[in-house]
């Protein structure tokens, strides 16, 4: 008989997408279904709104199904997960760091899962020396309770030339 180890999630997120976000997919697929059904009688004019406005709720549905979870052993985001020792610093960022770390101080090869409705986001340096990652910035919509959650400290600040 074997044991499992089970791990507790100690935090933990999804980011739906606002109502908003539904009605405008759903408005632009039934704009693009009538446009397809313009001067048609029969079947092209109801088989464009049975087809066009599931697949745009599903596509939003789809778009919704990110989460972040951190637990015990590793911190999970969208399909992407690290083990917590490789973790070595975290910092949320707000406004124009966000905007900043998204942009101009953007690292080509860090890893970034970002949705626009998501305001707040975090970044996390990492310490896997099989990874060339440096670190992971991602959404968060609490990110000071996931930063409590990771229980990192802040990283060192940048030395000026």
């Amino acid at each position: 008989m074997s044991t499992a180890t089970t791990t507790t999630d100690t935090y933990r997120e999804r980011w739906i997408v606002p109502w908003w976000g539904w009605v405008a997919a759903a408005a632009v697929a039934a704009l693009l279904a009538a446009e397809i059904h313009l001067g048609h009688d029969g079947l092209r004019s109801w088989l464009p709104y049975v087809v066009l406005i599931p697949l745009a709720l599903l596509a939003v549905a789809a778009v919704s199904r990110i989460t972040v979870v951190v637990t015990d052993d590793e911190v999970h985001v969208d399909d992407a997960h690290i083990p917590r020792r490789f973790l070595l610093a975290a910092e949320a960022l707000d406004g124009e760091e966000r905007r900043d770390a998204l942009g101009p101080e953007l690292d080509p090869v860090a890893f970034v899962v970002h949705r626009p409705w998501v305001r707040g986001m975090v970044r996390v340096y990492l310490d896997d020396p099989d990874d060339p990652t440096p670190y992971w910035v991602f959404s968060s919509r609490r990110p000071q309770e996931l930063l409590a959650a990771l229980d990192l400290p802040l990283p060192a600040p940048a030395e000026s030339d």
